[in-house]
């Protein structure tokens, strides 16, 4: 029986061997395949007998290492998020354009400074009203062309979105397909497993780039895929995610945790058995392509557009807004103002400032029209002011409507009285006896519609034609998309002459340079303050400065987000490099090890092959004996 023992080991050795060149050959083969794992044998020797022992084949190895994967998928995760950033904020440095060159924001803005210092210097001069106006417009169209140019980038965003959906369902599906042709597996690996194995992997490399994940395998190599914040994404059937694109994106498209509100597409996962998820709400993807293209949809470029919104709105409010004191006003014992509404539109403010004798506290209260009862309560945030209260007022109903309101709101709590002498005169007045409050300022700031009011202050620049008063709407504030819409107003570019000439009745010398420096002042030497919406400052910090200051502030901010997130992308794909340079080495085909593994089974089997011609020459010996 050793003969029989002995051929039995050396067919077993064969076999073996053939197995493993089959495999050298895929691996060879498959060297510059994307997502192909290095494949070796699984042996162990059995016993076949009182001596020696045979040779089993007990499935096919990968070469890999799962925790080195799982760290290759998380930076898989960061490398797409930080890519996609950097590249979107190279592409806006590249709306806003180098601060030295033509073509910017701060270029045109001084270039409109220039042209107002020569107004200022040759009022008379029709050459220089016309410059003046024709730099307003070069302005106003540069803040239309720098809008335009960051909604396309949330609208490259919002496509971005829609794709990274559509390969995330499609990877989800094979990786569930793969699952389901594993069910019959046991554990142990073949090679039609591993080569499924590997396409899975694939697949699952695939969706890292577009989220973050984290997988479970079972004893049956099926793979259970989770986001990060728990929610399953697939088993052996996958969910599905589901996108509502909405259209062209405007500077009013902005996203809302509450859908009756939301204007832009929102992910919505929907299970295999029912049910649906909301995946932005929930904050549920945060890294990879699809966090980053959110992230500066509805955070960074939705910043961005906020903060030119603001240099327009305040650029046109600094020229159109009159603030008008109040005038002292008594009855009896009661004291206080009487302040004229008439020029009072929608966003415009009554300022009153009053002591709580009671507590010591000065409150500084704008109480800002409304037109749109559906708004209201207005927050504290309607205004830049850190230290202001807030009270919107409905003027839809008329006086009597906006005396009740104040009265309501005001009467009780503070002791304020409110009332309507004649007119549009609105009086305001202390408790007198009580003493509860007293006022100690008032003052309305509303906005100038003529070209000739007499006043130095014009609606130079308007919104789409129409007054900018920075009304607030079911539609949301009138600030929201005007650098879209700002323009010059259509009357003074038929007549520049109204640069200068601020009456006609009685009419404003040629020369009178009033209105010119009024204009020159706003824009170049009056401070500001800016909305913390912007992304800069905060709500109890605001900034403050010129309206050059508060662009050139902005405009560096971005410029060090794009280098900032230039050198986050660069040093992730160092990570990432250097982390696939090691899964290679464990991983990859190695061209050089194949070889040499080559060679040694060609030497295993020419000796196996030579073991079993002994034994074979040792039959026949046997044979010719017994045969003799």
């Amino acid at each position: 029986m050793g003969l029989s023992q002995a051929l039995s080991n050396a067919m077993s050795g064969l076999r073996a061997t053939q197995a493993s060149l089959s495999l050298v050959s895929s691996n060879v083969a498959n060297a510059e395949t994307p997502g192909y794992v290095r494949k070796t044998l699984n042996q162990v020797s059995g016993t076949t007998g009182n001596f020696g022992s045979s040779v089993l084949i007990t499935g096919v190895n990968r070469q890999l290492d799962e925790f080195l994967q799982s760290q290759l998928r998380t930076e898989m995760s960061g490398a797409a998020y930080a890519g996609v950033r950097s590249d979107f904020l190279t592409n806006l440095q590249g709306v806003y354009g180098n601060p030295d060159s033509t073509g910017t924001i701060e270029d045109a803005y001084n270039k409109f400074l220039t042209a107002l210092q020569g107004l200022s210097t040759s009022p008379e001069s029709q050459s220089a009203r016309i410059g003046a106006v024709n730099a307003a417009q070069a302005l106003a169209q540069q803040l239309n062309a720098t809008s335009q140019g960051i909604q396309t980038l949330r609208a490259n965003a919002e496509a971005g979105l829609s794709e990274s959906v559509s390969t995330a369902n499609n990877a989800m599906q094979q990786i569930a397909r793969i699952n389901v042709q594993l069910q019959a597996s046991t554990g142990s690996t073949d090679a039609s497993t591993a080569a499924l194995l590997d396409q899975r992997d694939q697949y699952i490399s695939q969706l890292s780039q577009l989220m973050d994940i984290r997988t479970v395998t079972n004893s049956q190599n099926q793979v259970t895929v989770f986001t990060n914040s728990g929610v399953q994404l697939v088993g052996t059937e996958a969910a599905t995610l589901s996108f509502n694109a909405q259209g062209t994106m405007t500077p009013n498209a902005l996203y809302d945790p509450d859908p009756t509100k939301s204007t832009v597409g929102t992910i919505t996962i929907n299970f295999p058995h029912g049910g649906s998820y909301d995946m932005v709400s929930t904050n549920s993807i945060r890294s990879g392509k699809i966090a980053a293209y959110l992230e500066l949809r509805d955070n960074t470029l939705a910043k961005a557009q906020a903060q030119i919104d603001q240099f327009a709105a305040s650029m046109a409010s600094a020229l159109s807004d009159k603030t008008t004191a109040g005038t002292a006003a008594t009855s009896g014992a009661q004291s206080g103002y009487d302040l004229d509404l008439s020029g009072l539109q929608s966003g415009n403010t009554i300022h009153l400032t009053y002591k709580d004798n009671a507590t010591g506290i000065t409150h500084n209260l704008s109480i800002i029209r409304v037109d749109d009862p559906s708004v209201l309560p207005l927050s504290n945030n309607a205004t830049v002011d850190p230290n202001d209260e807030v009270l919107g007022i409905d003027f839809s109903g008329g006086m009597s409507s906006v005396l009740a309101q104040l009265n309501g709101a005001l009467g009780t709590t503070a002791g304020l009285q409110f009332s309507n002498p004649s007119g549009s005169t609105l009086r305001v007045l202390d408790d007198g006896a009580a003493n509860r409050a007293d006022i100690t300022a008032a003052s309305v700031t509303t906005t100038v519609s003529s070209l000739t009011s007499g006043n130095p202050q014009l609606p130079l620049f308007t919104d789409n034609g129409g007054l900018y008063t920075g009304a607030i709407t079911a539609n949301g504030s009138q600030t929201t998309g005007l650098a879209a819409r700002i323009s010059v107003n259509t009357s003074l570019i038929g007549d520049p002459s109204r640069m200068v000439i601020s009456s006609t009745n009685p009419q404003t010398p040629a020369g009178d340079t009033t209105r010119s420096d009024f204009i020159l002042d706003q824009l170049a030497n009056a401070s500001h303050t800016y909305s913390p919406q912007t992304g800069l400052g905060t709500r109890s910090a605001p900034l403050t400065g010129t309206l050059l200051n508060f662009a050139r502030q902005f405009i560096s901010a971005q410029g060090e987000a794009a280098t900032a997130a230039k050198q986050l992308a660069d040093g992730q794909d160092v990570v990432l490099n250097t982390l696939q340079s090691k899964m290679d080495s464990v991983s990859g085909v190695n061209m050089d090890e194949e070889m040499a593994h080559l060679l040694a089974l060609q030497n295993a089997y020419s000796a196996n092959a030579r073991v079993m011609s002994s034994i074979k020459q040792m039959y026949d010996t046997l044979l010719q004996i017994a045969g003799g």
